[in-house]
């Protein structure tokens, strides 16, 4: 799995001119599932995303989590983050999960999200949606847990 976060001061997505998701300053993470990921995959991804310091502490150091400054986390599945760019001039994306394990899996991610965190917001899979944010530094990471 793949998480592709960035550091916002604010974040939403519209589908069909509807807002369906937006925070406030936290993270907003662009979600990406490989063929042959799991819910463990999935489990050591958010428990990464959760703990991962990229907030500044007073002394203007990330040493910060998203826990700790309990900002807004907005979850958006986004399948081109699989895609395979190593040659040509054309994505391939036979390393991304089928539609229906990359649902599947991305339920389960906002589900485990939002038991485990209070403020969650996501996107809609397989919608097209309008993604806007203000990318605080600009701060942007890209997680991946890789199957064992």
């Amino acid at each position: 799995m793949i998480a592709l976060l960035q550091r916002v001061s604010e974040a939403s997505v519209t589908v069909d001119r509807e807002m369906v998701g937006a925070i406030d300053q936290g993270l907003m993470v662009l979600i990406g599932v490989e063929r042959g990921d799991s819910e463990a995959q999935a489990d050591r991804l958010l428990e990464r995303l959760l703990g991962y310091r990229v907030f500044a502490d007073a002394d203007d150091k990330m040493n910060l989590s998203l826990k700790n400054v309990q900002g807004g986390l907005l979850l958006v599945p986004q399948f081109t983050l699989a895609a395979d760019t190593r040659k040509g001039a054309r994505p391939s994306f036979s390393c991304a999960a089928s539609p229906e394990h990359g649902r599947r899996l991305f339920d389960y991610f906002l589900a485990q999200a939002q038991q485990q965190y209070a403020n969650v917001a996501s996107g809609r899979f397989g919608a097209d949606m309008q993604v806007s944010l203000v990318n605080d530094g600009p701060v942007t990471f890209c997680l991946q847990v890789n199957q064992k």
